[in-house]
């Protein structure tokens, strides 16, 4: 199967829109460059403020198959004023970016499981760049609901929340969950660009869910650890958690989720789950 998406053509795309979303203003550009027909900054701006040419910056844009360098990409993500997120996804489309030798943990490392079971009475699991789901005890189980009753492919968080029918309608804030989501896959995708099971993943879920495809095309990147979600549960209601992904040392492709009740009404329905 090809690739979802083609590399240099997401990296000239990439560059284009970060480019059109500054404002010239910000950079106390003369008055004389402030005719414009399109939005943000021209490419021979961008080139000058990143030191290169401006023919570079053309046939970046127009993906003619250049592989910058890594001062190169460091130059442009300063000159475009990228975010963290966006810096390090920048220089993993590039290829400049040193890659972890590990193949993607398909299976839950024994500590980082037990310790799953250990953290009880705090919902936990275990999962990988995929989303996929590796371990989980009971009170994640009780949360969102008894992951040994999937198939192993549909136990995939985000898979759950774009395609699991009765998943599809849990959270409150479905719009946000899957934007954040569609932005950690964008990220895990240039980070791990020979997982053709991730590019098998996001392939299905572009052919069958609109809402992905939309925030797909919009290009935002963000790896997110520490957040809120509230759940509406079909047994005790509406529950508010904040959660903390972890990533363990020695075993970097696995990321230890951990939630927790944000009031005191959630922390009394999920006592109330507990204890079913």
């Amino acid at each position: 199967m090809t690739r979802t998406v083609d590399p240099i053509q997401e990296l000239a795309a990439f560059l284009r829109t970060r480019r059109e979303r500054l404002d010239p203003h910000d950079f106390g550009l003369p008055s004389r460059r402030r005719s414009r027909r399109t939005p943000g900054l021209r490419r021979e701006e961008v080139a000058e403020l990143a030191g290169i040419s401006v023919d570079y910056v053309v046939r970046l844009e127009q993906a003619r198959g250049l592989r910058p360098s890594a001062d190169v990409v460091e130059a442009l993500a300063r000159a475009l004023r990228l975010a963290p997120d966006e810096r390090t996804y920048l220089f993993d489309l590039a290829r400049q970016r040193r890659r972890p030798a590990d193949k993607p943990a398909t299976s839950a490392a024994p500590p980082l499981a037990r310790l799953v079971d250990d953290l009880a009475p705090l919902p936990a699991m275990l999962m990988n760049h995929r989303f996929d789901i590796l371990a989980w005890n009971s009170e994640m189980a009780g949360l969102l609901l008894d992951f040994d009753t999937l198939p192993p492919a549909q136990r995939n968080a985000m898979w759950l929340c774009l395609i699991h029918p009765e998943i599809r309608e849990f959270y409150v804030d479905r719009e946000r969950i899957v934007r954040e989501g569609v932005a950690h896959l964008r990220a895990a995708w240039a980070a791990h660009p020979e997982d053709q099971a991730l590019s098998e993943l996001i392939a299905e879920f572009l052919a069958r869910d609109e809402d992905f495809a939309h925030r797909w095309a919009e290009g935002d990147v963000k790896v997110g650890g520490r957040g809120a979600k509230a759940l509406r549960h079909p047994d005790v209601g509406t529950i508010a958690v904040h959660f903390e992904v972890l990533m363990p040392l020695e075993d970097p492709d696995q990321r230890l989720m951990i939630c927790r009740a944000a009031d005191e009404r959630s922390r009394s329905a999920l006592d109330r789950l507990r204890a079913r």
